[in-house]
């Protein structure tokens, strides 16, 4: 979602829903679920690229370098790829052809332009749109436990298994998306509050501990970090699963209660609450049932982002999360948004982006997820990205008559 401390603008996540990060596959082989609909095709409109605010002032080039990333993924690199219908089998096969010939890295900003203006068509998505943006907490942590390190991230535990219609037992209970298998029958996982008091001690999950309980929600919600150790050296976590059960959002349940307004509640709010309330802090997460495992992501160069639902790291500035049962990942998503207020040094927000990340909180053609980048500066962004946003969608040129039509 939902993916990887917010994972959507503070106020609007913590408000509404949660993304975890989902591991997928950019350009995977094609199985069933997740059609491209026509809640998306229909509502695409051809224009011009002259017709694009901005177009022509956007840094072509780095909107290439992110394209690219997903060309270099191959079909196998995530079994576990979300599924597709046909027209998004079809999509996928002409973004793999389009990769073929794609500019080599470190073409120019005109060679990248001239390369997006001849694979692609603009089209308009005639919907309201409306973007928020998430970041990559840091956060202190251990690999052991000690006396300030006593909250843990757990791993997911063997077995951990997505319900679908082929495996769901009779009785299985509403909204519950995840399972583990074990002795060959699907068991539910306990939820956060029985996590809180004990529900996975002694099965060995611990993956790091964290300092500041408070920390820790957040990055559940958010589902990656950075976790700088005693030593100076920094881990990276990212999102290896979930217990499935329905997501809250405390900034919610506050305003419910009577606590505040929703403008009270960005995350600086909530985390100044959180100072005020520590005896009420367990009682206001336990709202919050679903829970994320996490994994330490190897191998990454610390000047990459944290792994998104693509398979691959996300771009500061480049990379979007969409709604996975409408948009496929790897297409290019310009996006128009003045953000003012958001702390940005030039608040009009005119780029082209790719669609490489998802979570459950992003619903809708139009809805987007601005992955503004890591640390404490990009979070203080991020916490205040809450804008209405024109989108328009490069939509394969070889593939236009197909743009109105379902799957």
């Amino acid at each position: 979602m939902t993916p990887l401390a917010l994972r959507l603008g503070a106020l609007f996540i913590l408000l509404t829903a949660a993304l975890g990060h989902a591991p997928g596959g950019a350009f995977a082989k094609p199985g069933k679920a997740a059609p491209v609909s026509d809640e998306l095709t229909s509502r695409l409109a051809a224009i011009a690229f002259s017709d694009i605010p901005g177009w022509t002032r956007d840094d072509h080039a780095a909107a290439l370098a992110a394209f690219r990333r997903l060309c270099d993924l191959r079909d196998d690199a995530q079994p576990g790829a979300p599924a597709t219908g046909a027209l998004q089998a079809t999509l996928l096969a002409e973004l793999k052809r389009i990769c073929d010939r794609a500019p080599a890295p470190g073409s120019s900003a005109a060679t990248a332009r001239a390369f997006f203006e001849d694979a692609f068509v603009p089209a308009r998505i005639a919907a309201e749109g409306f973007v928020t943006g998430y970041y990559e907490p840091e956060v202190a942590g251990s690999r052991t436990r000690t006396a300030p390190h006593a909250t843990p991230l757990y791993r997911a535990p063997e077995g951990l298994t997505l319900v679908t219609d082929r495996n769901r037992p009779a009785g299985w209970p509403d909204g519950v998306t995840h399972g583990v298998l074990r002795q060959g029958r699907l068991q539910v996982l306990p939820d956060r509050p029985a996590i809180m008091t004990g529900a996975l001690a002694g099965q060995d999950l611990e993956l790091i501990w964290l300092k500041s309980p408070v920390d820790a929600f957040f990055v559940h919600v958010q589902g990656s970090a950075r976790v700088r150790l005693d030593d100076g050296s920094v881990l990276r976590v990212g999102y290896a699963g979930k217990t499935g059960h329905p997501y809250t959002a405390i900034g919610r349940v506050l305003v419910q209660a009577g606590e505040g307004t929703p403008e009270d509640f960005t995350m600086t709010g909530l985390r100044a609450w959180l100072a005020r309330n520590p005896d009420r802090m367990d009682w206001l997460f336990a709202h919050n049932r679903s829970f994320i495992f996490f994994r330490i992501l190897e191998d990454i160069d610390p000047s990459e982002g944290p792994i998104g639902a693509a398979g691959v790291p996300l771009v500061a500035g480049r990379s979007i999360a969409m709604d996975r049962t409408l948009h496929t990942y790897g297409m290019p998503v310009f996006v128009d948004a003045d953000l003012a207020g958001s702390g940005l040094a030039d608040p009009r927000w005119q780029r082209l982006m790719i669609a490489d990340d998802t979570g459950t909180a992003i619903r809708g053609p139009a809805r987007g997820d601005l992955f503004i980048g890591s640390g404490e500066a990009a979070g203080a962004i991020a916490g205040a990205v809450r804008h209405p946003a024109d989108m328009v969608l490069l939509w394969p040129r070889r593939l236009a008559h197909l743009m109105g039509r379902g799957s």
